[in-house]
C-alpha cells in the first residue's frame, strides 16, 4: 500500500517546513509514501522552503502552478499526480496535526470504509476555540450537505479527507476555491455503494492574523456548490 500525501501551499513560509517534516513521519505507519506539495503560486519564501526540503527528501514531489488559483485547483492538481493507493488531503498550515493518519488511516486498512472524514466536532480532542460565527456557519453547511447527500456528517468542512484512489477516480472535480469540500462531499455520496466514516481529530484552528484564508465569500460559494453539486449530479 503506498500513500499519497497532498499538500496545497500558499503563502505559508511559517508552517511549510514544520508540515512537511510532520507529514514525513507517515514512513512509520509502515507504508509507502509520497508528498505532492502544490505551490498555488506563493508570493512570499515558501518556494524558496520547498525547494530546500526536496534536496533533504527524494520522496517529495513539487508542483507549481504559474498564477494563484485557489485550495480546489490545487487539489485537482494534485490528485493527478498521485500514485498511491491511498490519499490523504493535508493543509500546509499546522491546524491538522498528522500525527493523527494511524486514526484516520485505519478504516480505509482495515477494509470498512472508502472515504474518511476526520471530524473537529465528533471528538475528545483537544481543541482550540475561537470564532462562534465560523463554528455556526459550519453546521449551516454541513446541515445543509446532509440534507442533500442523505448523510450524516457532523464535520462536511474539515480539512482532512481521506479516500481510496480508486474511489477519488471516479469524481471530476470542478471547484478552484473552498467549494471544493462540499462538491467533493456531493460527489463521493452518490458513488453507489461508496462506505464514507467519520473519525474525531484535534483542531489548531489558527487566527487571520496568523494566516486563515477562508471568509464570508467562501462560505457563500459553499452555499452555492451544495445547491449546484446536489441538484445537477
Amino acid at each position: 500500500m503506498k500513500l499519497s500525501i497532498i499538500i496545497p501551499i500558499y503563502n505559508e513560509e511559517r508552517t511549510i517546513n514544520d508540515i512537511v517534516h510532520a507529514a514525513s513521519d507517515a514512513n512509520k505507519l509502515g507504508l509507502d509514501y509520497e508528498i505532492i506539495l502544490i505551490d498555488d503560486f506563493s508570493t512570499d519564501k515558501t518556494p524558496e522552503i520547498i525547494f530546500n526540503l526536496h534536496s533533504e527528501n527524494p520522496r517529495l514531489i513539487i508542483l507549481r502552478h504559474s498564477i494563484n488559483q485557489g485550495k480546489g485547483a490545487a487539489l485537482r492538481t494534485g490528485f493527478k499526480k498521485a500514485n498511491g493507493d491511498i490519499v490523504v488531503i493535508q493543509d500546509a498550515d499546522l491546524e491538522y496535526d498528522p500525527k493523527e493518519y494511524p486514526k484516520l488511516l485505519k478504516p480505509i486498512l482495515e477494509n470498512k470504509a472508502d472515504v474518511v472524514y476526520g471530524s473537529r466536532f465528533r471528538s475528545d480532542q483537544e481543541t482550540r476555540v475561537f470564532y462562534f460565527w465560523h463554528r455556526v456557519a459550519n453546521g449551516f453547511l454541513t446541515l445543509l450537505s446532509n440534507m442533500f447527500t442523505n448523510l450524516n456528517l457532523t464535520d462536511m468542512e474539515t480539512g482532512y479527507k481521506v479516500f481510496r484512489k480508486d474511489i477519488l477516480d471516479k469524481i471530476k472535480l470542478k471547484e478552484n476555491r473552498f467549494g471544493i469540500e462540499p462538491e467533493i462531499t456531493a460527489k463521493i455520496s452518490y458513488i453507489p455503494n461508496v462506505r464514507i466514516y467519520e473519525v474525531g481529530i484535534s483542531y489548531f484552528g489558527r487566527t487571520y492574523k496568523e494566516g486563515k484564508k477562508i471568509g464570508i465569500k467562501d462560505a457563500f460559494r459553499a452555499l452555492y456548490a451544495i445547491v449546484k453539486y446536489s441538484i445537477f449530479k
